[in-house]
């Protein structure tokens, strides 16, 4: 059995697409989405519908990133939180939405379906007897019902993350424009940039074995050595 995590999609359905085909998750295999699923990249709409498709078939864990967080308050918030929204992805992810290709799409165009997998399906963090995965990050000497919003989506990767259960700490968000996973002692950062270029990264939390996909399809892998 592998417990395999995936990083920040963010509208890149051909590279997810891609790498679920190259990594082949298996019956028996845990698979991790570590949230950012909508904005900046090109197909907000295509990678909501695989991934309530994956979750239709099989067992999937979903978190919840802050794009999802902005997204949800851009729908019912004020003018600012559309705003702010709009200025990271927001319109990307509209135009996915479009009924026509060059016509923007509008928060009416986004299926029902879509807005429930934003708001009832996501979790805020994922635990195994060996790993934390989460979208952003954890306060290393708090219980994790304890951690707040701003840490669990928001806070940028630090210089450790060593949590007191013991556990190694699996993360996206803080954006690696080097396009490698990013350890820390007690993390690994697999936010690896796919949206701008970069690579989109699967990795086997047990193995530390990783598998990438770019936007023209290249592949590579390579092992992380995680720091105790």
């Amino acid at each position: 059995m592998r417990v395999l995590a995936i990083g920040d999609v963010h509208g890149c359905l051909g590279h997810l697409d891609d790498l679920l085909a190259w990594v082949a998750p298996a019956a028996t295999d845990e698979l991790i989405f570590l949230g950012d699923y909508v904005d900046r990249g090109p197909d907000t709409r295509g990678v909501l519908n695989r991934l309530i498709e994956l979750k239709q078939k099989r067992p999937v864990v979903c978190l919840r990133g802050n794009h999802e967080v902005m997204m949800l308050e851009a729908r019912f918030g004020s003018r600012s939180d559309r705003k702010q929204w709009l200025s990271v992805g927001g319109v990307q992810a509209l135009g996915s939405y479009g009924p026509a290709l060059g016509v923007s799409g509008t928060f009416d165009d986004v299926p029902g379906g879509h807005w429930e997998f934003l708001e009832y399906e996501l979790v805020p963090y994922h635990e195994t007897d060996r790993f934390i995965f989460v979208h952003a990050g954890v306060y290393p000497d708090a219980a994790l019902d304890d951690q707040p919003d701003n840490m669990l989506y928001w806070e940028f990767l630090p210089e450790a993350m060593r949590h007191c259960s013991g556990k190694q700490v699996i993360c996206g968000h803080s954006s690696q424009r080097s396009g490698l996973p990013k350890v820390i002692p007690g993390a690994v950062c697999i936010d690896t940039h796919a949206y701008a270029g970069g690579w989109l990264t699967c990795l086997d939390a047990i193995s530390g074995r990783y598998w990438q996909v770019d936007v023209i399809g290249r592949k590579r892998e390579g092992r992380v050595d995680y720091e105790e």
